[in-house]
């Protein structure tokens, strides 16, 4: 009786073909999804911003039914006025107008809630940009691991311990998170890239890597590198 309990419980669980087919599709699926979705984002938020600009530049007086009256006017000038601010605000002068800017805005009842949030939805956006490497801390106790991004390393003067800021993002919003200083032995180093590691934040882990390496690096020679596993990703 029992035997064939069990031998109908372990046939229940064996995932048939075309849930296997379905599995695949799904998950195939969304990886194309999430690669594609930073480049279809990008070209919505390019056209969207192209065509209001073309409106606004080709509308002007001194612009319409002139040799510069074209489809495109609008981003050229979109493009070199996003330069000549960028250029700005990489000086000094241009640093303080920023800031006071964000004290306006900031201070306005109902325009700061937008303005903060726009802002730490770019940050956020570029964060990216300032991270060094992926690693592993175990948080938030002994014998969990959470994927965290290395912002900075700082050195102990008193024991010569180098310890690294790591930011661990929050699931599937990395607008916030926790900030950790870890001592840079204890950390778990990963071949993840940043993109890699960005896409399985956004996507909760539904996005997983084909495989990737956890290890653990003491000091600061690799060939001491202690493996702890490669892991792969079931299907």
């Amino acid at each position: 009786m029992s035997s064939e309990s069990n031998s109908g419980t372990k046939a229940e669980k064996k995932p048939s073909i075309l849930s296997r087919i379905e599995q695949h599709v799904q998950r195939r699926m969304l990886d194309g999804l999430m690669d594609l979705m930073p480049l279809l984002a990008t070209a919505f938020v390019i056209a969207l911003l192209a065509g209001y600009a073309d409106g606004l530049v080709r509308g002007l007086p001194f612009i319409s039914g002139t040799s510069l009256d074209f489809w495109g006017s609008g981003l050229i000038v979109m493009v070199v006025a996003f330069y000549l601010v960028g250029l700005l605000v990489s000086t000094r002068w241009g640093r303080k107008v920023s800031s006071w800017k964000g004290a306006l805005f900031g201070s306005i009842p109902i325009v700061k809630v937008v303005f903060n949030v726009t802002q730490q939805a770019m940050a956020s956006m570029t964060s990216q940009y300032r991270f060094t490497r992926v690693v592993f801390v175990e948080w938030p106790r002994e014998g969990m691991a959470a994927l965290g991004f290395v912002t900075a390393r700082v050195r102990d003067p008193r024991t010569q311990d180098t310890l690294v800021l790591v930011y661990i993002p929050t699931i599937p919003n990395p607008t916030s998170g926790n900030m950790a200083l870890v001592v840079e032995d204890d950390v778990l180093e990963t071949d993840l890239t940043v993109d890699m590691a960005m896409k399985l934040v956004f996507s909760g882990g539904i996005v997983t890597p084909s495989e990737f390496s956890l290890a653990r690096v003491p000091g600061e020679e690799a060939r001491h590198r202690e493996l702890l596993g490669r892991f792969t990703a079931e299907e």
